[in-house]
């Protein structure tokens, strides 16, 4: 279709697509599902070829969160049943950290609950990640903290961090509906924070919590222009415990779509598969590696994920490979912060209105069953799933 072709142009230019091409995208039919993927594909495979990220979270404080947002399963009072525990000690981060790069990560990603880390956590994490380096050569270590106040950036370049992720995770508009102890400016602000610093910005978005098509545009441009290197994209996990429960809005081509979406406006920057993809992309998780460079490996935060082997198979079945720490993920105009001139704005790009009919909206069936609690790896005895 003229929308798709479009499309492809537009990503092999770093032309920023219009808002209506965008919605077009989540609105296409699953009849014009494989065409979708195709088109993104051919922008995916001509800025990263055919090389799948991994990455590994190591989860150095759980729960025991002040932040009220809906989603989480680490919020304040919820009642999920997670792992609890407080800071991991360096030899533990690192120990933890040793499973996901022999299953092959090339970056590990310390994630700690809180509304942001006082100087003193940052030291902790200071003395992690430079275990870390220490101790595994040609690793990226990516901390995510929560909002940063000033300074504290600049320690965890100085520690040697290459990135920081602290996610938008929804529209500027609907974000008050999400959380109410933080405001979407103060996220936008500790983004900045992390560019400012040297650092790889990493931000993204959950969708499945309710949202509209405008508001995943919205997010995603937002994230264009704060100019992140990489956007994670997560799907909702439905912890029961939490306000959003008994949202199970996501079918798995659906998914596809939002990938799409953020493809064709990103084109050049990491796009990662991130929570939830085992949830509600289930069988055509292979597929979805047509559209993101990147993944997580085994488990997340608090939820278990699809065994590290299966990820691994996964790749190599679907004709892709494991990016190595000697290939650079980014393209070299992306390298050092900053992707060069784009078209930014309706205007310029000077594009037809091509938004095609909503699709039909489909219920789908809550899988509860898919939902497993976190109850290995860090802040247990038994071995992580890598």
């Amino acid at each position: 279709m003229d929308l798709l072709n479009t499309l492809v142009d537009k990503g092999l230019r770093r032309e920023l697509p219009t808002r209506d091409e965008a919605l077009a995208v989540l609105a296409t039919s699953d009849d014009d599902l494989l065409d979708v993927v195709a088109a993104a594909g051919k922008v995916r495979r001509h800025w990263f070829g055919r090389r799948v990220k991994l990455n590994y979270l190591v989860n150095l404080k759980s729960g025991l969160c002040p932040e009220d947002c809906s989603y989480c399963s680490q919020r304040l009072g919820a009642d999920t049943g997670i792992l609890k525990y407080t800071w991991l000690k360096p030899d533990e981060a690192s120990k933890a950290a040793a499973a996901g790069l022999a299953g092959g990560a090339k970056r590990v990603c310390l994630v700690a609950s809180g509304r942001g880390p006082t100087d003193r956590d940052v030291d902790r994490v200071s003395d992690t990640i430079k275990t870390i380096k220490e101790e595994n050569e040609g690793v990226e270590v990516c901390a995510c903290l929560g909002l940063l106040s000033d300074g504290q950036a600049e320690r965890l370049r100085g520690a040697g961090a290459d990135a920081y992720n602290h996610n938008l995770n929804t529209s500027e508009a609907t974000y008050g509906d999400i959380t109410k102890t933080h405001t979407y400016a103060d996220r936008v602000d500790t983004v900045r924070k992390a560019h400012a610093a040297g650092l790889s910005a990493c931000s993204g978005l959950i969708a499945g919590m309710g949202e509209t098509d405008e508001d995943l545009v919205d997010v995603v441009f937002a994230l264009r222009d704060l100019d992140t290197d990489s956007v994670p994209v997560n799907f909702l996990i439905p912890f029961e415990g939490t306000p959003l429960a008994k949202e199970w809005n996501l079918t798995p081509q659906r998914c596809l779509r939002i990938l799409a979406m953020v493809r064709f406006v990103r084109p050049d920057a990491e796009v990662r598969i991130a929570g939830g993809r085992e949830l509600h992309l289930r069988t055509l998780q292979p597929l979805a590696l047509h559209l993101a460079n990147s993944i997580f490996l085994g488990d997340y935060l608090t939820s278990e994920g699809q065994a590290g082997k299966a990820d691994l198979e996964m790749i190599a079945d679907a004709g892709f490979e494991v990016e190595t720490t000697e290939q650079v993920t980014l393209p070299e105009h992306r390298r050092g912060g900053g992707c060069g001139s784009v078209c930014g704005s309706d205007e310029a790009c000077g594009s037809e209105d091509t938004a095609l009919p909503a699709a039909e909206a489909q219920v789908p069936e809550a899988r509860t069953d898919l939902v497993a609690v976190r109850r290995r790896g860090a802040g247990t005895d038994v071995a992580p799933n890598a």
